[in-house]
């Protein structure tokens, strides 16, 4: 049986511990241009969909929530890295669709384990190259507070970072093994997302 590379940084405890966190965090009312409160914002849209909803309506639910407050095209520019220049249009077009979905999907199936949990929001951070940094706690019920930075660009969700470690780059280096195992083939890592979307 061939061995199938993780594709997804979902997969790993650092999306899980973000999921966490978009579904754990108080409500606040939104506030346009003010990142700390686009990922406030966000995370009570996520837990109104999670107490509301169920099975395919909520993978829906949380699909619009992905395409609306995150730049999902530049992240997945992103995490394909240098392959984003070898494939073909149509290949960026699908993977980014498969990709969206895909997440959407595992997000939506792993919501229900996830409680108890809250975040609190703290320093605001801009910088030069028009990335904001929110610099965000998860605290839990037992252990220590886990320290999440939110990237946030012109309105949206661009890259979310576990005690450093980017959910942008780590799915990178799940993409780039993928496809280093499929013959260096961007449509084998592609096909794959696909057929893990359509699941």
């Amino acid at each position: 049986m061939e061995r199938t590379v993780p594709l997804l940084a979902y997969r790993r405890v650092v999306f899980r511990l973000a999921v966490a966190a978009a579904v754990s965090v108080a409500a606040f009312p939104a506030m346009a241009a003010d990142p700390s409160q686009l990922v406030q914002s966000t995370a009570q849209q996520v837990i109104d969909i999670v107490k509301t909803k169920t099975g395919a309506d909520r993978q829906a639910a949380i699909l619009q929530v992905l395409q609306t407050k995150f730049d999902l095209p530049a992240m997945g520019r992103s995490a394909l890295g240098t392959h984003w220049n070898q494939a073909t249009e149509d290949q960026r077009t699908r993977f980014l669709k498969a990709v969206a979905t895909a997440e959407a999907r595992a997000y939506s199936e792993r919501f229900g384990q996830y409680g108890g949990q809250t975040l609190t929001v703290g320093k605001v951070t801009p910088r030069a190259n028009g990335v904001t940094i929110v610099d965000s706690r998860l605290n839990q019920k037992t252990g220590q507070p886990i320290k999440l930075e939110w990237e946030v660009r012109n309105d949206r969700i661009t890259d979310v970072k576990v005690e450093g470690v980017s959910m942008v780059m780590t799915r990178r280096s799940d993409f780039n093994s993928y496809i280093q195992n499929h013959g260096g083939k961007v449509d084998a890592l592609v096909q794959e997302l696909e057929t893990r979307a359509a699941r």
